[in-house]
């Protein structure tokens, strides 16, 4: 396992290389150099080294070769490779490759589909909130689900371990939760998950996902009514308080203070609308009248000179 970390340090400070080096010419002999150590991690027969290594490539954003070789070990056959190349997808920001995660959705394997849902959810698709509602509900919005087993894949509590540790904070929003998520993860490895489901479905706009939240909000994990709570309460629909008020009585501490904040939040009166204040214009000068100009006379016709008679 350290050997492990110690390899995956390596290869993000050589990924960082590469991203921060843009002043060099593509073909300098340090980058050909990184990159030929990456290379070597791709293609080593070691799952663990392939992992890594295309965890890696996540540091390359908007890097078309990074992007290709990643869509490219959504194929590989270790269930371990193809998360990671799910994962470093979203973080390249590589929206053309959504139509290649949304075929890893099919993936037999529940931490490649995780992390398949997450990129998506990453890149503002849609279909990623149709898998999280399944995660969190158990149970398809209309047709057929996405997650095929899903119940056979949500026993394998190791998998699902390692995908949350892997993730790490950024899979996992509930972060908030504080310590009391450690303890919980160690004998739950589910809940953890559907609670993550939960607060992401706080962005998707679907109705059916709001009703769908309030009736999780009688789930038995704590964790999972809690991040229930939360999302009702981002959603700001005041009609899903009757959903809510029960569990100011909840057992559980955490419970009972997310059902409190989130009926303050969603009875607390709506923001004036923004006005734009147009400020007042000043008055605009009025140039005094002008006297009109007195015309000038015409000019007084002189009388010719009298005539002379000499006598």
């Amino acid at each position: 396992m350290k050997m492990r970390f110690q390899m995956r340090a390596c290869l993000a400070l050589l990924s960082i290389t590469l991203f921060t080096l843009p002043a060099l010419a593509d073909d300098s002999e340090l980058v050909q150099k990184a990159w030929g150590i990456l290379n070597a991690g791709l293609k080593d027969k070691s799952f663990n080294k392939r992992h890594d290594a295309v965890h890696a490539l996540g540091f390359l954003s908007g890097d078309a070769k990074a992007t290709a070789i990643a869509e490219n070990a959504l194929n590989d056959p270790a269930p371990e490779v193809r998360e990671a190349a799910a994962t470093s997808l979203g973080e390249l920001h590589s929206t053309a490759s959504i139509p290649k995660l949304e075929i890893a959705l099919k993936d037999k394997d529940i931490t490649v589909v995780l992390a398949s849902a997450h990129a998506l959810w990453m890149l503002k698709d849609k279909s990623a909130f149709e898998i999280y509602y399944e995660i969190l509900v158990k149970e398809h919005k209309a047709g057929p689900g996405l997650i095929e087993g899903q119940e056979a894949m949500f026993r394998d509590k190791k998998k699902l371990a390692e995908f949350a540790f892997e993730q790490g904070v950024e899979f996992n929003p509930f972060a908030g939760l504080g310590w009391g998520i450690i303890k919980e993860v160690k004998t739950d490895n589910v809940s953890p998950v559907r609670a993550s489901a939960a607060k992401i479905l706080a962005e998707d706009p679907d109705p059916r996902t709001g009703k769908a939240l309030a009736r999780t909000t009688s789930d038995k994990s704590w964790l999972v009514r809690a991040a229930v709570l939360e999302a009702l309460a981002q959603r700001g629909d005041a009609g899903f308080i009757p959903e809510i008020e029960p569990h100011l009585t909840d057992a559980n501490d955490r419970v009972r203070y997310a059902a409190a904040a989130a009926i303050i939040h969603l009875s607390a009166p709506p923001p004036p609308p923004a006005t734009t204040e147009i400020p007042a214009s000043s008055p605009t000068p009025v140039a005094p009248a002008s006297t009109p100009a007195t015309p000038n006379p015409p000019p007084t016709a002189t009388p010719p000179p009298e005539e002379v008679r000499i006598r």
